[in-house]
């Protein structure tokens, strides 16, 4: 392919081939940019895992936030089995302490196992070339699958005050998991804020920007439910 030339001091100088590149590329070359570029792929391959981590914590937030505020235990189904513990756990915080680990875990077990399943098949079953090509999303998954896996566990441990592994305190006091401290602001009635309880990243920025409360004040508009209300009468009943 001839090249193209730019006139200099009346010497013909040769431009970068950009016709070549685009060649080079079509032909199945390493592409240049975008997406499938190596820097960007090596990227996505660093930011992915710190993703799934934080879309665990937002997912315990959410789940935490809706279970806190909204319904009562009268509610059938979930009512008995999914919002009764929440409002115990606001009159002995301590409680999920004496809990076992299959009680405390056995659950969000249930729900991360498919997906943890579903990957273990395909770095068995498919080639290296082919795990390559969706390592970044893999990568996501897993974080995310880990940290939703334990997130009660952790919680459980932010209630527990004595006899903690030296390796579960220095994860606290680095706020890779929630700390302790942190997770005392939520325990503050009427139980309001600071619901993320994986590692309790967005916390802050959440309440800075108050987005359980506008989405509260939307509900509220829509439905016309008060938030917290159920929870505010449990909370009558030990006074």
């Amino acid at each position: 392919m001839a090249r193209r030339t730019l006139q200099l001091n009346g010497a013909p100088q040769p431009l970068v081939p950009v016709a070549e590149e685009s060649d080079a590329a079509a032909d199945g070359g390493p592409p240049r940019w975008g997406a499938q570029h190596a820097g960007a792929r090596e990227l996505a391959e660093l930011y992915s895992p710190v993703a799934g981590i934080i879309t665990a914590d937002f997912a315990s937030g959410l789940v935490h936030w809706g279970a806190d505020t909204w319904g009562s235990v009268e509610l059938p189904i979930v009512g008995k089995a999914f919002i009764r513990p929440f409002r115990e756990h606001h009159i002995d915080p301590t409680a999920i302490t004496r809990h076992d680990f299959i009680e405390t875990n056995g659950d969000n077990c249930m729900l991360t196992v498919i997906p943890l399943a579903n990957m273990a098949y395909k770095f068995l079953i498919f080639p290296p070339e082919v795990i390559h090509k969706t390592y970044p999303w893999e990568c996501f998954v897993f974080a995310l699958s880990i940290f939703a896996t334990f997130t009660n566990q952790i919680h459980k441990w932010s209630h527990t005050y004595f006899g903690l592994p030296g390796w579960v305190i220095f994860l606290q006091d680095w706020h890779i998991i929630l700390p302790r401290k942190h997770h005392r602001i939520h325990h503050v009635s009427p139980h309001e804020t600071y619901f993320c309880i994986t590692t309790g990243w967005l916390n802050y920025p959440l309440e800075k920007i108050g987005f359980w409360r506008r989405l509260e004040d939307i509900i509220q508009r829509v439905t016309g439910e008060k938030p917290r209300s159920d929870d505010l009468k449990w909370a009558q009943k030990i006074q």
